[in-house]
């Protein structure tokens, strides 16, 4: 495979009609009968016959006849709809009034907008796939899995609640990592991207408040009533819960996902980030707070000011991508946030990311308990099997007519299209436009109402193809997203194969499977050893032009380190992760770490060390 001209001569077709409603992408439910083997024929689809034979030169007429929605200009979301807040740190949470009990009763037009299934990722048919992983456990005593919700010991509301979230199955990082905080233990969970991370904290931390918060919350106002007033009627927001994450829309993501599961619990979320006027998210502190989700910079913000927010009450500290968020920048924020904590006993602290480098050790040792669980979901820091990889070669110059016929070549389905800087995420977003594809973008120099007007668009499908950066699309969780494009390889120096695995991940999600499509470049040579050892641990083919770089044995040898001692703390660091922000410049709330994997080998009960019991289990 020498170029990208195949595509002109693609196999997959067209629809034979789009709904206006949802034109412009292919929202399918798969089921076991018409099950697709392929993630690429996910993204064909199979119509009738009217091949794709090439542009016609009329862009807008070729556009259209793939069955791609109209493109809208900026404004895209409709803000009089009253399912949109004027901010996502405003998004309708479930509010009570004191005359209630631990439970608060149905609010049926609530848990319609919360639970829509059209803004939650269903889990895929290849969850099964996704559990058949080696998971290593690490713990002074045996951390007993579940093996479904039912079994887990969770609080009544809360089982509804994962019932409404369509959580049919736990996952492998939810199988431990419940039972681990919900037996008091301080946690380093490290898995995939799309494992269901958020979940496997957020349920049982709530649910082991649920039911406790009169007594454990501090004093809260009726904000039901018609006089609230959050300038004369607020109190100071005591969290019970801190959830710290590196970027804005990762925080606002959290806090969708905290919002449902803190549906009828008398627990309330808030969700405090930049870009945001700061009155916005104080109004939403002053009616009480017991789950807070932020970026560093904003929560520092309101911490100085002792009338907003106090973290005195915090019984659980979550660092969310930890690899991320520990970057040096963040350093002197990170710890003044973890000093105001409290340092009870019944403190827990909580690390979860992809990866588990030398940073996040540095943060365990510090700030963990002696005896904390360690659960690592396959190696940290590699892909999984459902997302299919396809690597073309592209001559730079060439790139913008590759991606074209790319996704004409394809039918309407979200897409996601990584670059690797701001001002080329304009070019290639103004290039779609032009010829007719409807595309947003998003990056850190956009402010904070072109961002979330961005990733709502996208969300909703009236801009089905999102030009991003990769900070800024970091973590993100989309519905339905089936595709996604390194239209730029990350560079070794700024992110390397960590950071295409993260940006691979977005697809694929809890089981499903997903496509992703990767322009080589001469310039990508330095990443092509570790990109090709990765294709071969997933059972991926390796173009011919990356053939040359396939080890002696034709099986990858991964030399990663991520022990809890500082030995491998070296140079070797920068040479697979290093610094992300390439041309991000800073985003004021993004930035990036590095990777690193421990390989100790252990029998299923003995001890590893002078304390930790080791548990390497296949699911």
């Amino acid at each position: 495979m020498t170029d990208w001209d195949h595509f002109e001569s693609s196999n997959s077709h067209p629809p034979d009609s789009v709904d206006p409603v949802i034109a412009g992408m292919a929202d399918v439910n798969i089921t076991e009968e018409g099950e697709l083997s392929e993630a690429s024929e996910l993204a064909g689809f199979n119509h009738p016959p009217n091949q794709w034979t090439g542009p016609s030169g009329d862009f807008i007429r070729d556009v259209a006849a793939r069955g791609w929605s109209d493109r809208i200009p900026f404004e895209y979301a409709n803000l009089s709809n009253p399912e949109f807040a004027e901010w996502a740190c405003n998004a309708k949470c479930y509010e009570w009034s004191d005359e209630f009990g631990d439970v608060g009763p149905k609010n049926e037009e609530l848990e319609k907008q919360l639970f829509n299934a059209d803004n939650m990722t269903r889990a895929g048919l290849q969850l099964d796939r996704l559990n058949e992983i080696d998971v290593k456990v690490e713990s002074e005593d045996r951390v007993l899995p579940i093996v479904s919700w039912d079994h887990a010991g969770l609080h009544p509301i809360m089982r509804q609640n994962i019932d409404l979230c369509l959580y049919t199955t736990p996952t492998a990082i939810q199988m431990y990592t419940v039972p681990a905080i919900l037996t008091d233990r301080d946690l380093i969970g490290i898995s995939q991207t799309g494992s269901g991370k958020t979940a496997a904290y957020l349920i049982p931390i709530l649910s082991k408040l649920m039911g406790k918060a009169k007594k454990l919350a501090a004093p809260r106002p009726d904000i039901v009533g018609p006089d609230f007033d959050a300038k004369l009627n607020g109190v100071r927001a005591e969290p019970l819960v801190l959830i710290v994450c590196p970027t804005r829309e990762l925080a606002t993501q959290i806090f969708d996902d905290a919002r449902r599961l803190c549906y009828r619990s008398m627990l309330r979320p808030c969700v405090a980030y930049g870009g945001v006027p700061s009155r916005f998210q104080r109004d939403e502190l002053h009616k009480g707070c017991d789950v807070l989700i932020g970026t560093p910079g904003r929560i520092i913000d309101f911490m100085g000011q002792g009338h907003v927010l106090s973290l005195n009450r915090v019984k659980y500290t979550v660092i969310d991508e930890a690899d991320e968020l520990l970057h040096s920048d963040w350093e002197d924020d990170f710890k003044r946030i973890m000093s105001d904590a409290t340092e009870d006993d019944d403190h827990r602290y909580m690390m979860f990311s992809a990866t588990f480098n030398r940073d996040c050790r540095k943060l365990a040792r510090e700030y963990l308990s002696q005896n904390y669980v360690r659960i690592s979901i396959g190696r940290p820091g590699s892909s999984h099997f459902n997302v299919e990889q396809q690597i073309i070669y592209v001559e730079e110059t060439r790139k913008n007519d590759a991606l074209y016929d790319l996704l004409l070549s394809m039918c309407p389905i979200r897409i996601l299209v990584f670059v690797n800087s701001k001002k080329q995420v304009d070019f290639v977003d103004a290039f779609l436009y032009e010829h007719g594809l409807p595309s947003t973008s998003i990056h850190g120099d956009r402010t904070q109402r072109e961002r979330e007007d961005a990733i709502r668009s996208f969300k909703t499908a009236q801009c089905p193809i999102m030009v991003a950066t990769a900070l800024s699309a970091r973590g993100l969780d989309i519905p339905n997203l089936m595709h996604v494009v390194n239209y730029d390889l990350p560079r070794t120096n700024h992110g390397g194969i960590d950071e295409y695995i993260h940006r691979i991940g977005r697809t694929a999600r809890i089981g499903n499977e997903g496509l992703a499509t990767s322009f080589y470049t001469d310039k990508d040579r330095d990443l092509a050893f570790d990109l090709v050892r990765i294709l071969l641990e997933c059972n991926q083919p390796v173009p011919d032009f990356l053939e040359e770089y396939i080890p002696a044995g034709s099986r990858p040898v991964f030399d990663d380190d991520d022990t809890d001692t500082e030995s491998g703390d070296d140079e070797n660091d920068a040479g697979v992760a290093g610094n992300l922000h390439e041309n991000e410049d800073n985003l004021g709330e993004d930035r990036q770490g590095s990777s690193h994997q421990e390989t100790s080998g252990s029998d299923n009960t003995g001890l590893v060390g002078s304390h930790w019991a080791t548990a390497d289990v296949t699911l």
